[in-house]
């Protein structure tokens, strides 16, 4: 029986990458040159650091546009209210890999509902996808990549 999983994962590589890149082009800024800057990448959390609310909003700015010319989907990140101390301002963002509980209910539900004839169930932080033909797992795959659940999704592991 064909099946693939549904999975919602970021490439790491292209996500420090990406950083890399923020922290050359803040060092090379002029407006941003003499500016005490961080950014940091540990486990799952993006924290960014800067002087000035303004200057953490354009440190923001720089790193979703290097994410996007990279192809990583600005939906698989949750931005934290930005907070300050006395001297700087820093704001947290986390990665979201996997998909969560409620979004795989979700995503169960859009297959049910839709009336494919295909069955989906959740393993883990994926959903498999088990249907009687190759051509109906298609039509699935092709309505979720048009659907918008909130997180990038990939298809994996197709077996026929």
């Amino acid at each position: 029986m064909p099946s693939f999983d549904i999975i919602s994962e970021i490439d790491h590589h292209e996500l420090q990458n990406a950083i890399d890149q923020t922290k050359k082009e803040t060092e090379t800024r002029f407006d941003l040159k003499d500016k005490d800057l961080k950014i940091e990448l540990v486990k799952e959390d993006i924290t960014l650091k800067a002087p000035e609310e303004f200057v953490l909003g354009q440190l923001r700015d720089i790193l979703e546009n290097k994410l996007t010319k990279r192809k990583i989907d600005i939906q698989a990140f949750e931005f934290k209210d930005p907070t300050s101390t006395l001297k700087e301002w820093s704001q947290i963002i986390k990665v979201k890999n996997g998909i969560d509980q409620d979004t795989a209910k979700k995503i169960t539900k859009l297959v049910k509902d839709k009336k494919f004839k295909a069955q989906a169930s959740i393993q883990g932080e994926k959903v498999r996808v088990t249907g009687k033909s190759r051509d109906e797992l298609q039509e699935v795959m092709a309505f979720f990549r048009a659907e918008n659940v909130g997180l990038p999704l990939q298809f994996d592991n197709f077996r026929d």
